[in-house]
């Protein structure tokens, strides 16, 4: 019977210097940076999705106050 381990997502290389680990994670962590920002408002409303959104800066809201 197959172990979790026994079939990895990912074949990482076994022997790497400390150097290619080092550049590996560096990369992996921008990466991970970079879908951060591409999906961030869906990430917000994934995990927050009692919060009300932010305002639309865009969007034109009408003013609460009379203009006289």
């Amino acid at each position: 019977m197959p172990q979790p381990n026994d079939l990895p997502l990912l074949c990482l290389p076994t022997e790497l210097s400390d150097e290619a680990a080092a550049q590996l994670v560096d990369f992996l962590h921008e990466l991970t940076d970079a879908l951060e920002h591409h999906y961030y408002a869906q990430l917000r409303r994934y995990y927050h999705p009692s919060e009300s959104p932010p305002p639309d800066p865009l969007v034109a809201t009408p003013p609460t106050d009379p203009p006289f």
